[in-house]
């Protein structure tokens, strides 16, 4: 039997799964072929939750293997990214409103935060996988007790070593024919709330293409419209966008599945978890390759981001200006009432007129504020606007990234070429 493990004759067992329409039994008729003499003993007293049900747990365990450094790889180049664009201001927006600065880094640090949790939560499904085991038909292991003649500690002594065989440092002590289908909820529960993450990030940077201030990689022949040749797409955040979407409504599956399992057992769940458990592993699969080519390749344009704060600032720094002037002598209620009528006056030039945020140029044409002339420029400098982004970059990264980061180094190698 062991030497013709991997002898597998793939077109007898069609044959006989057509004929038997029993997937397992199949095999095992198939694999009888190929050892006629232990056909006899094949799949002696086991059930076929104990080949698929067990198979599906390794199955499970490996696609998280594969996951998990495909996430830290992206975790790391958008780690590189924020190091990089730590100190470099940028427009905050709450309610995609015009809010306080922060900086490029500092944003892209909202996104890793999201990811090494899942990167945890990842780990932590995996871990908490356990093999279902030898159990028998409907998890009491009574065909195997009457196998061993009664003798109970061999009984768990069989269970102890395939599970060890397996890979698995424990088993579910208790099963009906199958393990709980609320293993399979904790699984695709992680993937889609990854895919959340990514939908996030992904549409983050669509808005921020939007406004050209960051785009994801974009080659030189690359066309964005077949009817508007200046379009420059972000295709590969919305394709991600639009499988994230579906990786998130997989888990609606198991969730009903597991809702629905009649006492032991009921076979409605085998065609929706060959489904939807390939289907998550696989969509996990290429957004987070997708994602990878993405934080490799993007573009910052400082320029325009320089721009935008100039377009913004001058009313955020009202305050500062208010301060400057007190400290100088002036009257706080006064020169509130100065800055209150200037910035309506830019502000109608900037919403009716259409044009340029002015307020600056009214504050140094007015004599009132003379005192703090030669200060302005202190006083829009925008890093002053970031509080400790900066140092919050470099802390975070320290401290929580790179060591979650530690278990995947051998893997952090390559980049990814895609053929979209």
């Amino acid at each position: 039997m062991e030497a013709n493990l991997d002898n597998i004759d793939f077109t007898m067992a069609a044959e006989e799964e057509k004929k038997l329409r029993h997937d397992v039994m199949a095999h095992v008729h198939t694999f009888a072929h190929c050892c006629p003499k232990a056909a006899a003993i094949i799949h002696l007293g086991a059930t076929s939750c104990y080949v698929g049900d067990n198979t599906d747990l390794i199955v499970l365990r490996d696609g998280f293997n594969l996951l998990l450094p495909k996430l830290a790889r992206v975790i790391s180049r958008l780690a590189d990214f924020a190091e990089k664009y730590a100190d470099l201001p940028t427009l905050g927006f709450t309610h995609y409103q015009p809010a306080q600065l922060t900086t490029v880094g500092k944003r892209c640090c909202l996104w890793i935060q999201d990811l090494c949790m899942d990167l945890r939560n990842l780990e932590r499904a995996r871990d908490d996988l356990r093999f279902r085991g030898v159990k028998g038909t409907t998890g009491t292991q009574a065909s195997f007790l009457q196998l061993f003649e009664g003798d109970h500690s061999k009984v768990e002594e069989l269970d102890r070593l395939v599970t060890a065989k397996a890979g698995f440092k424990r088993a579910y002590m208790v099963t009906g024919q199958t393990y709980s289908r609320k293993v399979d909820i904790e699984v695709l529960s992680v993937l889609a709330s990854l895919g959340a993450s990514i939908h996030k990030i992904c549409t983050d940077i669509r808005l921020l293409a939007n406004l050209k201030e960051i785009e994801e990689p974009f080659e030189k022949d690359q066309i964005g419209s077949s009817a508007m040749p200046y379009k420059r797409n972000p295709m590969r955040s919305e394709r991600c966008c639009s499988l994230a979407r579906h990786l998130m409504t997989l888990v609606l599956d198991p969730l009903q599945t597991a809702s629905v399992q009649w006492f032991e057992r009921t076979l409605d769940d085998s065609a929706n978890r060959r489904v939807c458990l390939a289907e998550a592993f696989l969509t996990a699969d290429i957004i987070l390759s997708t994602l990878q080519n993405i934080s490799e390749g993007l573009v910052v344009y400082p320029k325009v981001i320089e721009r935008r704060i100039r377009q913004e600032l001058p009313f955020m720094a009202t305050e500062n200006i208010i301060m400057a002037m007190v400290k100088a002598g002036g009257n706080r209620q006064d020169c509130h009432e100065k800055i209150r009528v200037l910035s309506q006056q830019a502000a109608a030039v900037v919403k009716q007129e259409g044009g340029d945020n002015d307020f600056i140029d009214r504050v140094r044409a007015d004599s009132y504020f003379s005192p703090i002339h030669k200060q302005l420029e202190s006083l829009l400098d925008p890093s002053s606007f970031t509080g400790r982004a900066p140092q919050q970059v470099a802390k975070f990264l320290k401290e929580e990234v790179r060591p979650a980061l530690i278990p995947y180094q051998s893997t952090m190698g390559g980049k990814i070429e895609l053929a979209l």
